[in-house]
């Protein structure tokens, strides 16, 4: 196991960019926090509030299940408390939740890009499902995520999505 651990910060530590100032770093930032709880959760509230009929009962739908993904997310995460990777970038996560694994922003973005593919249109969907790798992908890029979080974190987010998915579809 310490094998597949030092396996697992090596690759983490090549694919950082936290500390590298530059547009790739930019873009990680930017895309590592989009997947924030409370971005998504004010965009579907946006979503409900200005939406009609089919965009409302899609916004409640996706709230419900990130807040119940998130439940699921913290108890799994919270038994394990594997530390976060050293670094700067990110002190709001390392002070609000020092433990990485999973990570609950790829459990969240994937589940949100599965559950679309029910719930559609189909080319939010589509947008979901590119834009969410990119979001799990940055945290570990951005050095509050070692890869397994990440990789954990999508596989957990896609069970999610179908099992939340089965209710409403």
């Amino acid at each position: 196991m310490n094998r597949l651990l030092a396996l697992d910060a090596q690759w983490s530590q090549r694919i950082r960019v936290a500390e590298k100032p530059g547009a790739l770093r930019t873009l990680a930032a930017i895309l590592a926090h989009s997947g924030d709880a409370w971005v998504c959760l004010l965009g579907l509230v946006v979503l409900y509030v200005a939406g009609n009929e089919y965009w409302r009962w899609r916004a409640l739908a996706l709230g419900i299940a990130t807040v119940v993904t998130a439940i699921v997310g913290l108890l799994i995460k919270i038994p394990r408390r594997r530390r976060r990777p050293e670094g700067e970038w990110g002190a709001v996560y390392r002070k609000s939740d020092p433990h990485s694994f999973p990570s609950g922003h790829a459990v969240r973005v994937v589940m949100l890009a599965v559950l679309m593919i029910g719930l559609g249109p189909g080319w939010l969907a589509l947008g979901l499902a590119i834009w969410a790798p990119m979001v799990a992908f940055a945290r570990a890029a951005m050095g509050v995520h070692y890869l397994s979080d990440v990789l954990a974190g999508m596989v957990i987010g896609a069970m999610m999505g179908v099992f939340v998915g089965l209710i409403f579809w």
